[in-house]
């Protein structure tokens, strides 16, 4: 499949995931107060005169000119659509399934429920190097310049926006979404991290050669070779170290188990590698 279009693919799955949390459990409880919308909210209801709508046009027409000039077309044109797109989602539910009242008379399970699903759609998003538009513009920009966490960036502004809200809006509204920028933000960092986890094996096994071969040329990953020596048996040893994709550890695993059933063989979980094969080809 076309990269580009897996790239669509995968940010819409995104957005209509980030909809459904915003749609059907956050907006209703008028809890989706971060962001852009809730800046505009929070302006609008300071200053009556004026329209709510305008503000939220202005804030949002600065964002995106500041995602074209900091980070760069590519970001600023997937953010662009991908605002678009949200917005014809939206509008799409709201024919489909019109909400009058928030999905449950819980505030607090329209949070966690709200805050967990729009959390995954919006990590799904960031991870294709893209955004919703809003604050996510200005996470991106925290996360380039001072290369803090997503999720912990984009808490930066929502927090701040939240604090005047709960002002405005009063504590208790206040207190819940705070806590729900909270979770967002550990929400999206550990989707992040799982899309990126990769798997660092170390096996030990008498089928050397053909275990190293399998790696370099069936699956074309580079493999680092150690040599050791048997604490207990004093023998020889060749220890192959290797760095992969979870789906390419499958097939080494089920590969190992055939033709050397007493290999040794550790895995450990990394969320994050630089070089060959990974950051460039």
């Amino acid at each position: 499949m076309n990269e580009k279009i897996k790239k669509f693919l995968i940010i819409n799955i995104g957005l209509v995931i980030s909809a459904c949390g915003l749609y059907y459990f956050l907006i209703p409880s008028s809890l989706a107060v971060g962001g852009a919308t809730g800046l505009a909210l929070v302006i609008s209801t300071l200053i009556p005169s004026i329209n709510y709508s305008l503000i939220l046009i202005i804030i949002n027409i600065i964002l995106f000119i500041a995602a074209f000039i900091v980070l760069g077309k590519e970001f600023g044109g997937y953010t662009l659509y991908a605002s678009l797109m949200l917005s014809g989602i939206f509008a799409l539910l709201e024919i489909i399934t019109p909400m009058t009242k928030p999905f449950t008379d819980d505030l607090f399970i329209n949070l966690i429920f709200g805050i967990l699903i729009a959390g995954v759609g919006i990590g799904i998003v960031f991870n294709q190097n893209a955004s919703t538009g809003g604050t996510d513009i200005v996470a991106k920009i925290i996360n380039k310049f001072f290369h803090i966490d997503m999720g912990k960036s984009l808490m930066i502004p929502d927090f701040l926006i939240t604090l005047f809200a709960g002002f405005v809006f009063g504590p208790r509204l206040g207190m819940y979404s705070l806590l729900g920028v909270i979770i967002n933000s550990i929400v999206i960092d550990k989707i992040i991290a799982g899309f990126n986890v990769k798997v660092n094996m170390i096996i030990i096994s008498r089928e050397f050669d053909a275990i190293n071969d399998y790696i370099n040329k069936n699956l074309e990953r580079g493999t680092t070779i150690y040599h050791a020596t048997g604490g207990y048996s004093k023998e020889d040893k060749k220890i192959i170290n290797t760095i992969v994709e979870r789906s390419e550890y499958i097939k080494i695993r089920d590969f190992i188990r055939a033709i050397d059933k007493r290999a040794f063989v550790t895995i450990s979980h990394i969320t994050e590698v630089e070089g060959e094969g990974f950051t460039y080809d």
